[in-house]
């Protein structure tokens, strides 16, 4: 496991005696089970569920479906992806859809994509209905993964319905570090 220079410092730090005054910066830890990233914490789950049920799960434990808001966030979750994919269509749903109105991409949060940081595979979003127009909702969430390749445009809309593993998201825990 990865761990930054933020979180081996508090590692180190807090074998140590309490301090008399706080330091100014805090330590950031995530619960066993979940990746760290900076200030932010990863579950990637392998069970594969519709997108709802996925979100749902994430909600039990106090997360969402993952909201990508930077680059760097992106080539994490992909660096991160690409242990835990087992064949190319080994995906993981992400908290983003436009199933309220069709290309209008917003997170779970309400919020909507920036247009300027997307990262949608060659020739997507495409909305695919399925053969003979089967799907009449067409692929309103979003998925993302790619086994093999170091490029980060690797966002899918599929079915809703069709089952994907996830990535949930949620602040690290914070706390204090202990003095030197």
């Amino acid at each position: 496991m990865r761990k930054n220079i933020t979180e081996t410092r508090c590692e180190v730090i807090m074998v140590q005696k309490p301090c008399p005054q706080p330091p100014a910066d805090t330590c950031h830890k995530c619960q066993e089970g979940w990746e760290q990233n900076g200030p932010q914490c990863y579950y990637f789950s392998t069970v594969k569920l519709t997108w709802e049920q996925a979100r749902e799960r994430c909600r039990r434990d106090g997360a969402d479906l993952v909201k990508i808001e930077s680059e760097d966030e992106q080539s994490f979750l992909m660096q991160t992806l690409r242990d835990k994919m087992t064949e190319p269509e080994d995906k993981f749903w992400i908290g983003l859809t436009d199933s309220v109105t069709e290309g209008t991409w917003l997170w779970t949060d309400g919020t909507p994509l920036n247009k300027s940081l997307t990262f949608w595979s060659k020739g997507e979003p495409d909305d695919w209905k399925g053969v003979n127009n089967e799907n009449v909702d067409g692929e309103d969430c979003v998925r993302m993964g790619e086994k093999s390749g170091s490029h980060l445009k690797c966002w899918f809309d599929k079915f809703c319905t069709a089952p994907q593993k996830r990535i949930c998201e949620k602040s690290a825990e914070t706390g204090q570090p202990t003095c030197i």
